[in-house]
């Protein structure tokens, strides 16, 4: 492995420099973008029991916001459930911008690997041509082994590129479109507490008139 290494030239260094960076980013994001990391199992539903069971408290709220992505998003609803519909909207949809950026962390890099490393191949390529040249000017071509070592440096590095954009790109697409499977998630998660909380304000007076400014109507005897 050294020897193929070494014949590649020094071109191989900043490709084998990408492919541990392009390892390391799809172990990180294949564990982190995990479903029950992202959008925990029966979260939504938990939350809304603490609701109806009147024993939400700001303490809750604040794990919640430590607990996932998805708790992120539910937790800013939560903090303005006692304001109308479209500020609790508001609020979920900035937090949601955060949420996806984090989701998305380290993709555009591993995405510009895949681009980056089959150009670096190709300059390893040129070199290996421009040194066989420069070999054939000098000694001309009666000798092969005048070619073979720039022949050589250029198959070794075309091949070391490919070897490393191959893999990179198809890890962006496929965490790309799991960051996709999972922001569709978390906004059905989002939508669903947002009807419950308009349920729950239309099922209590006293909440929909204190959203309206108003107080609350009261019979007369």
């Amino acid at each position: 492995m050294w020897e193929i290494i070494k014949a590649g030239g020094p071109v191989m260094w900043p490709i084998i420099g990408l492919s541990i960076t392009a390892a390391a980013i799809l172990l990180e994001r294949l564990w982190s973008l995990q479903e029950r990391r992202v959008i925990p199992a029966e979260l939504t539903a938990k939350v809304w029991r603490l609701v109806e069971a009147g024993q939400l408290t700001d303490k809750h709220v604040a794990a919640l916001s430590q607990n996932s992505g998805l708790g992120q998003i539910l937790a800013a609803g939560l903090a303005n459930r006692d304001r109308g519909r479209e500020y609790i909207k508001e609020a979920i949809e900035d937090t949601g911008r955060h949420v996806v950026h984090e989701l998305e962390r380290f993709l555009n890099m591993l995405g510009t690997i895949a681009a980056v490393s089959p150009l670096l191949g190709l300059l390893g390529t040129v070199i290996g041509i421009i040194a066989a040249f420069s070999a054939i000017t000098h000694q001309g071509v009666g000798d092969p082994k005048v070619l073979s070592g720039g022949i050589g440096q250029a198959l070794i590095t075309t091949a070391a590129g490919l070897i490393v954009a191959i893999p990179s790109l198809m890890g962006y697409r496929y965490l790309r479109g799991r960051v996709d499977q999972l922001v569709i998630a978390m906004e059905k998660e989002a939508l669903k507490l947002v009807q419950a909380l308009d349920r729950h304000r239309a099922c209590d007076p006293l909440l929909e008139h204190e959203r309206l400014g108003a107080p609350p109507s009261v019979s007369a005897a």
